[in-house]
């Protein structure tokens, strides 16, 4: 969960993918703070209609990461015929979950206003992340349904239910209740860290109720992609909220590796090398594809 370096930005993104547009670095508040950009991967081929919007939340157990790393992963989509915003955001540490999830937030107004200047239908948005950015993500998703999430962080989604059309999640922080199991990789230091005022004087297991997304599930929650392995440490929280989704009666389609699969560590999502990977690629784009009924130009 540390901070990627330089080696491990250039793993990830070797042979980089040339068939696609980039745009870098695209202040999405228009302050001037480095964890305020995002980049658009987009297709070169965009057709006569809007294209899908895939709004990915990189990981880095909330302290650190960068949309850096996932430079290579986005254009596997995007030339695939997907508009790929691609998201940094105020790390923990100085900043809590309010601040992470009013930035994520605010990328989702910025890809209103403007995505259709890349192609992108904003009509027609698939949320995304992995570890801690899969946990926002699904936050964000649940703000469009659960009006008492939004109101307890102060915000109003810039993104409607009617244009949020499904949610990816890969190795995710999706049910917080794992955090309390004795022995478990993450100890508390993680969840106080979200809270404000590191959750001084605050019961933690009902504080953890507002970070965790497994509680804002109801009938009306969008179809959801999960990927996960049993070599994933939060793969019983992603079995959870598989059980929790499908009680609920909401679409999930699953991809999950056993233990014999060795390139299926915590986020291998990250590496595009792995076949297990390209495979998580080659089903996200089949259910992008199903959930916004958008075609999807070749890159």
């Amino acid at each position: 969960m540390s901070q990627l370096g330089p080696h491990e930005r250039r793993r990830f993104n070797r042979r980089p993918i040339e068939s696609v547009d980039y745009t870098y670095d695209i202040d999405y508040l228009g302050d001037g703070i480095p964890s305020h950009l995002l980049d658009v991967v987009a297709p070169r081929s965009r057709g006569d209609g809007g294209l899908p919007v895939y709004v990915y939340f990189h990981g880095g157990g909330w302290t650190s990461g960068d949309k850096a790393a996932l430079t290579k992963y986005c254009a596997s989509q995007a030339e695939h015929g997907i508009v790929v915003v691609n998201v940094n955001y105020r790390p923990a540490g100085r900043f809590h979950m309010q601040h992470m999830l009013r930035d994520g937030d605010a990328a989702l107004g910025w890809v209103r206003d403007n995505v259709a200047a890349f192609g992108g239908d904003p009509g027609a948005i698939v949320l995304g992340g992995d570890s801690a950015g899969g946990q926002i993500a699904a936050l964000l998703a649940a703000m469009t349904t659960r009006q008492e999430l939004g109101a307890h962080y102060g915000i109003d989604p810039s993104c409607r239910r009617s244009d949020l059309r499904g949610l990816a999640l890969h190795c995710s922080a999706v049910d917080f209740s794992v955090m309390f199991d004795p022995g478990f990789v993450m100890g508390m230091g993680f969840v106080r860290m979200l809270l404000p005022g590191r959750g001084k004087g605050l019961p933690l297991r009902g504080a953890s109720r507002w970070l965790s997304p497994i509680e804002w599930l109801d009938e009306r929650f969008v179809p959801v992609f999960v990927t996960t392995s049993e070599r994933d440490f939060f793969y019983g929280a992603n079995l959870n909220f598989i059980r929790s989704l499908r009680s609920h009666g909401v679409h999930v389609d699953v991809l999950i590796y056993d233990f014999g699969s060795k390139n299926t560590e915590h986020t291998w999502q990250q590496d595009a090398s792995y076949p297990e990977s390209q495979e998580v690629y080659r089903r996200l784009r089949q259910f992008v594809r199903r959930v916004t009924g958008r075609s999807m130009a070749a890159g």
